[in-house]
C-alpha cells in the first residue's frame, strides 16, 4: 500500500504530464513517469553546470539557392555534448533550459557567437554569408532586452545587420504582444531579417501574414518530407510559395533530403533549401572548407562535394 506522501507525489507527477499534453487533457500515474521525472531533475542539474564548463558548441546547417546551388548562408543550431550521456538532444534539454530561464543565458550565447562567425566568413571569404539564429520565445518576453542583445552582437561583431536573420517560430510570433511586434519591427528597420520557422504547421491567414515584420517563411520539414508521395503535402508547400510570392517574402524550405523534394521546390518558385541533401550540421570549419571550395550543392553538386573529400 502506498502512504499519502507517495499518493501526493504520484499525483503531482501526473498532473506534471498532463500540462505537457494537450489542454483539457488527462493523465494516469505509470511508475515509468517517476524514472522520466527524475532523470529531467538530473538534467536539469547537469545544465547549471554545462554552462559553467562551457559544453555547448554550435553546429551550422548549410542554406543554399536553389537556382544555383550556391551556400548563401547557415543556421546556427546548439549542440551539447554530455560527458557521460553523450550527445543530448535538443529536444531533451531545450525544454528544460526554457523552463529554469538558461535558455536567454544559452541564446545570447549563440547570438554573439553566430554574428561573430558570419563576420570572420565575411572577411576571409570577402562575401555575405548570412547566419539564422532561433529565438525563444523566453528571450522574446523581454522585448527590450533582446532588442539590446542582438544590437549588442552586431556591434561587438561588426557585423552588418543585414547578415542576421532571426528565426521565429509561427505560433509564437502570431501570440506576440504589441511590444514584441513593435521590437522586432525596429530591428528590421534596423536591417535585421525576421523568418518565420516551421511555416503551414500554425493558422496564419494571409491578410495577418502580410501584416506582420516577417522577411522570410520556411517551410516545415513535415511537408517536405511528403512531397514525392502525398499531394496533400504538395499542395500546402504549393499555397505556401505562392501566398510568399504574393507578399515578396523570401522562402526556404527545410528538411530536403531528396533531388525530387529540391526539384519540386524549385520548380515552385523557393527560393532557398537546407537539409541533408546538401549537408548535416556541421562544425564551422566544415562549412568554411565549402566556402573555400566554391561549390555549387544540389543534386549534382552534392556528388562533387563528396567526390572532392
Amino acid at each position: 500500500d502506498l502512504t499519502a506522501p507517495e499518493l501526493i507525489e504520484h499525483a503531482d507527477i501526473a498532473m506534471y504530464q498532463a500540462k505537457g499534453s494537450r489542454v483539457g487533457s488527462y493523465q494516469v500515474f505509470d511508475p515509468a513517469m517517476k524514472t522520466a521525472a527524475a532523470d529531467r531533475i538530473a538534467l536539469r542539474s547537469d545544465l547549471d553546470r554545462a554552462v559553467e564548463l562551457k559544453e555547448f558548441t554550435i553546429a551550422y546547417q548549410p542554406i543554399i539557392e536553389l537556382r544555383s546551388g550556391r551556400l548563401t548562408g547557415a543556421e546556427a543550431l546548439l549542440r551539447w555534448k554530455h560527458p557521460e550521456r553523450g550527445h543530448v538532444s535538443p529536444a531533451e534539454f531545450i525544454p528544460i533550459a526554457e523552463e529554469s530561464g538558461l535558455i536567454i543565458e544559452l541564446g545570447s550565447w549563440v547570438l554573439r557567437s553566430a554574428c561573430a562567425q558570419a563576420a570572420a566568413w565575411r572577411k576571409e571569404f570577402r562575401r555575405r554569408v548570412e547566419v539564422s539564429v532561433n529565438v525563444s520565445s523566453s528571450q522574446l518576453r523581454d522585448a527590450a532586452g533582446f532588442v539590446t542583445a542582438v544590437r549588442g552582437a552586431l556591434a561587438e561583431s561588426a557585423l552588418p545587420p543585414d547578415s542576421l536573420e532571426l528565426e521565429l517560430t509561427e505560433s509564437m510570433i502570431i501570440h506576440a504582444g504589441q511590444d514584441t511586434l513593435a521590437a522586432l519591427s525596429g530591428l528590421r528597420a534596423l536591417g535585421v531579417r525576421i523568418a518565420l520557422d516551421d511555416f503551414g504547421t500554425g493558422y496564419s491567414s494571409l491578410g495577418y501574414l502580410s501584416q506582420l515584420p516577417v522577411d522570410c517563411l520556411k517551410i516545415d520539414r513535415s511537408f517536405v518530407s511528403g512531397l514525392e508521395r502525398d499531394a496533400g503535402s504538395r499542395g500546402i508547400a504549393q499555397a505556401v510559395l505562392t501566398m510568399a510570392q504574393s507578399l515578396k517574402m523570401r522562402t526556404v524550405g527545410e528538411g530536403v533530403e531528396t533531388v525530387e523534394q529540391q526539384n519540386f521546390l524549385r520548380q515552385a518558385g523557393c527560393a532557398e533549401a537546407q537539409g541533408f541533401l546538401y549537408s548535416k550540421p556541421v562544425p564551422a570549419e566544415d562549412v568554411s572548407a565549402l566556402l573555400a571550395r566554391g561549390l555549387a550543392l544540389g543534386s549534382s553538386g552534392s556528388r562533387r562535394q563528396r567526390n572532392a573529400g
